[in-house]
């Protein structure tokens, strides 16, 4: 499947020569896609499909949408998230117009697709109606992440025009999540279930995608019912059959793609489509360029011990001065620490020397990646990332790992935060879930693996979906829906402790978060001034 994206458009960048307006709801000369001399076969008609998988979502976002939260910092620059994060943004900012425009793209793909496949001649009608449902989802998807950033946003099921795009107003966010609820509901059962896809098709839209998406447009509203029902109805196989992958660590290795534990992903391929923001979040001796995004001492808390423990309850063993043994196995997988033994991809290992003055006197350590003060090539916080790191990718890591975007381990940690909010969890839920979670991440100590007795189940539930999850671009939302982010994004982030002769945690800038503002993104300014009709969202 991810090859054909690659292939296809080459087909639709040739078709498309030029934007004919400013206006990002009408974005695209219709002429060229309208004319019956273009949609005259299958393979024209794929690849239109395939140009709207490609602006479904996409690496940039996927990674950005982790930096607007307490899992990362960022050190060097001025990105459009460090200034929200700081609390400077305003409706000019480059993110929330191009967030905007992106989706809207992918949008107008989708309709040009919707309007013109029944121009295709002697096309197989099973075949038809599935790439037709495939459509519809991926525009589903484009509102409803729309909707989430902006709020009201335009609604509107067709090809609009230049003079609609330029009046259109913003339709409430509700009336969009019912439009895409309707949406998905309406496609689920055209689509084929996990495994029923050919091979040179694993990778297109399922069932299981669909409903997933579906538990998500209730999750974010906190609506704990059909949560519950419909994760239930997932784990129990009515979508085709899921399960996770042995190896946490191997679930983001290329040579295990499309495993039975990925729902959708998005699909790369070396040389031909890559991704290489890890450049900037590796250590520098491995392969790094700068480092960019680090994670935060507040995630790195996070981790539980091996005995299911947090690291400040009694009877953890946690110890300050030797804060990395005995962590929680997915730490290891996920988070580059002092000391870590960096494994290469020719199988070699390379020990990362991140405390000031660690790397001095030993025979060929390297000291690039010692934490050396705000605003320097090395990290911020005295952390690296490790997950997502593809061994594969050639020097600049342009990396061809595809990219998961909803995987079976979250359908498991939606089950049970339901469950719990329900006040229905209990012996059997836990073991279906958070111990599943924990015995495929390496843990084997009873208190990691047995129902607790005692201790808060909100916060070890929301513990481990943040571990779990992590570098995987969900937090964002999930402190959104929790109300959290009042707290935890209007804070001062901090890192380990090699600060004041390594005797301080580090403490980096300070954060702000309105939250009277920021659980929204700006509509952008320049649409506005060509739109009179798109209000603003409040504080803008």
């Amino acid at each position: 499947m991810k090859t054909k994206i690659i292939q296809y458009i080459t087909i639709i960048i040739v078709t498309v020569v030029a934007f004919s307006s400013c206006n990002d709801l009408d974005l695209a000369p219709t002429n060229k896609f309208t004319d019956a001399n273009y949609w005259t076969s299958v393979e024209k008609a794929d690849a239109v499909l395939n140009m709207a998988y490609s602006q479904m979502f996409n690496a940039g976002y996927f990674f950005a949408n982790e930096r607007l939260t307490d899992n990362i910092y960022e050190g060097r620059g001025n990105t459009d998230e460090k200034i929200i994060t700081s609390g400077q943004a305003d409706a000019a900012l480059g993110r929330f117009a191009n967030e905007w425009k992106n989706c809207y793209e992918g949008i107008k793909t989708c309709h040009i697709f919707l309007e013109n496949i029944d121009l295709v001649p002697n096309m197989d009608a099973a075949l038809k109606e599935r790439m037709i449902a495939e459509t519809r989802f991926i525009r589903a998807s484009l509102f409803f992440r729309l909707t989430n950033h902006y709020g009201d946003v335009p609604l509107f099921d067709y090809n609009i025009n230049l003079q609609e795009a330029n009046t259109i107003s913003r339709s409430p966010k509700a009336e969009v999540i019912t439009f895409v609820r309707n949406e998905l509901n309406a496609i689920v059962n055209t689509l084929p279930k996990s495994g029923e896809y050919a091979d040179k098709d694993k990778g297109r839209i399922t069932q299981g995608a669909v409903m997933t998406l579906l538990a998500r447009t209730y999750l974010y509203e906190n609506d704990w019912a059909n949560v519950a029902s419909i994760t239930e109805d997932i784990i129990n196989g009515e979508y085709g059959r899921y399960e996770l992958f042995p190896s946490y660590e191997g679930l983001f290795l290329p040579e295990n793609e499309l495993n039975q534990e990925v729902i959708l992903d998005m699909g790369y391929t070396l040389t031909l489509r890559t991704w290489s923001e890890m450049y900037d979040a590796i250590p520098i001796s491995v392969g790094g360029r700068i480092n960019a995004a680090a994670p935060t001492q507040e995630l790195v808390n996070d981790y539980i011990m091996t005995n299911g423990k947090a690291i400040h309850e009694a009877g953890s063993g946690y110890n300050e001065d030797n804060p990395y043994v005995n962590r929680d196995p997915r730490f290891g997988y996920s988070i580059v620490y002092h000391g870590y033994q960096w494994k290469k991809g020719d199988g070699s290992v390379s020990t990362i020397y991140i405390r000031p003055g660690s790397s001095d006197g030993v025979p060929g350590a390297s000291d690039l990646d010692e934490y050396a003060g705000p605003g320097q090539n090395s990290t911020a916080t005295g952390y690296y990332i490790r997950k997502y790191f593809d061994p594969t990718a050639p020097e600049g890591i342009a990396a061809g790992l595809n990219l998961i975007l909803m995987r079976y381990a979250d359908i498991l940690l939606m089950y049970a935060e339901a469950k719990n909010e329900l006040g229905e969890m209990n012996q059997t839920v836990w073991d279906q879930t958070i111990r599943a979670l924990r015995e495929r991440a390496g843990f084997t100590d009873a208190g990691a693996l047995n129902y607790p007795a005692n201790g808060d189940l909100r916060e070890i539930i929301r513990r481990e979906r943040r571990t779990e999850l992590f570098h995987e671009g969900l937090r964002l939302f999930d402190i959104r829906r929790w109300g959290t982010i009042e707290t935890v994004m209007n804070a001062t982030p901090t890192g380990a402790k090699f600060a004041g002769g390594n005797t301080q945690y580090i403490r980096l800038d300070q954060r702000r978060f309105n939250k009277d503002r920021d659980y929204l993104f700006a509509v952008p300014q320049s649409q506005r001034d060509i739109n009179p009709n798109l209000t603003q969202n409040p504080g803008y």
